[in-house]
């Protein structure tokens, strides 16, 4: 009923941008927070940014400073704008729509990968 869709992936060079989008199937469906996650082949997922309904931001360390996550409320979509990118950001990358602490939407995950 209710589908979250990532788009932007894509194989860039060491430097290059990337922005992601996330947005549920349908429109009339809220999330409370909203998060990046990115899994690396034989890596465990990790959190990369999240943002709050009251628009509260978090940034893994690894990412912060590069990475930017923001929300386009009309449209009910999330960003997450990508730069000076490194090898080790490569992974598929999931949108995480939460609207409280037992349900939660995943998307399907978009691969990001960063190669010279």
């Amino acid at each position: 009923q209710v589908r979250v869709v990532e788009a932007g992936g894509g194989l860039v060079q060491p430097g290059e941008s990337l922005i992601l989008s996330c947005a549920p199937s349908r429109n009339t469906f809220s999330a409370n927070t909203i998060a990046w996650y990115r899994q690396a082949p034989g890596k465990e997922r990790e959190l990369v940014a999240a943002i709050t309904g009251g628009g509260i931001l978090s940034y893994a360390d690894s990412v912060r400073g590069r990475f930017t996550i923001s929300r386009d409320k009309p449209k009910k979509t999330v960003y997450l704008q990508m730069n000076s990118l490194k090898p080790e950001d490569t992974a598929v990358y999931y949108c995480k729509m939460s609207v409280d602490d037992e349900v939660a939407y995943w998307g399907q995950g978009t691969q990001v990968t960063v190669s010279s």
